[in-house]
């Protein structure tokens, strides 16, 4: 079994572990977490590690202060915009960093608190399932300031809640409440107000309990889903099972079964 050591070192990220869950908060409270190039390189260490970590099977992500992340920070985008190479480079580690988020081997859960506003919108949507404080909202405002949504959200927000909510959500730059957010797919879950992190960790530690192999089978093959027809996607499930049912995760499931316990995945 591989395991992170030592814990990666970040500035604007926090990172620790209990047990099975890795829990991450982005932790730029006075710029509501904003993204910036500190907070993407703090990520992208984060991923690294976790990628070689197979006892990590969850990961929570949260942000500090009054807000889950208010986008772009502004700052870097006045002194990057102007220059084309500047820009290019910015976005291009952006979406290099939440593909390694969104493909990451444990399940990623978004915990959202205040707001996920434009890019942190698009952070969510990198998350494999997302818990909201009934009180939080979340939209796309970039359309109010005659903006695109540049962070991935174009592309897998009609992914996630069809194509006309998509456009609804990006043409107006309009905000839903959490529960709007559930009702269009965004959110899986609704915490009550100030219970957040209650919520999201017991969610993290269910998932926890389950088959790390399972677990990151399932992931693939919904992702992959995406990307190949019908009849290469059944392919693909034929293919990925084979391999899962020699885990022994599997064979310790059917044993469980057969004796009528619950399962002890390692």
């Amino acid at each position: 079994m591989n395991r992170m050591s030592p814990d990666p070192r970040t500035t604007v990220v926090t990172f620790e572990r209990d047990g099975a869950i890795a829990r991450l908060v982005l932790n730029r409270p006075q710029q509501l977490n904003a993204i910036s190039p500190e907070l993407l390189g703090d990520l992208d260490a984060i991923c690294q590690a976790l990628e070689s970590d197979d006892s990590i099977k969850v990961v929570t992500l949260r942000g500090s202060g009054r807000a889950f992340c208010a986008g772009a920070d502004l700052k870097v985008v006045e002194e990057y915009a102007p220059d084309p190479d500047k820009w290019q480079r910015f976005m291009t580690r952006w979406h290099r960093v939440f593909d390694r988020i969104e493909a990451l081997p444990q399940i990623v859960i978004g915990g959202v608190h205040g707001f996920a506003l434009a890019g942190g919108l698009e952070l969510v949507l990198v998350c494999d399932l997302t818990v909201a404080d009934e009180e939080a909202r979340v939209g796309d405002q970039h359309a109010n300031f005659g903006l695109v949504a540049g962070g991935g959200g174009s592309q897998r927000l009609p992914r996630l809640i069809g194509a006309r909510r998509a456009k609804e959500l990006m043409l107006l730059g309009g905000w839903l409440s959490a529960r709007q957010a559930m009702d269009w797919g965004l959110v899986n879950r609704v915490a009550p107000a100030g219970k957040l992190a209650e919520t999201l960790g017991e969610l993290a530690r269910d998932l926890a309990s389950k088959s790390g192999s399972s677990n990151r089978t399932v992931k693939t093959l919904v992702n992959r889903s995406f990307d190949c027809d019908l009849a290469s996607g059944l392919e693909l499930e034929r293919a990925a099972v084979a391999r899962h049912m020699q885990s022994a995760d599997a064979k310790e499931g059917l044993r469980a079964f057969a004796e009528k316990r619950r399962p002890t995945f390692r």
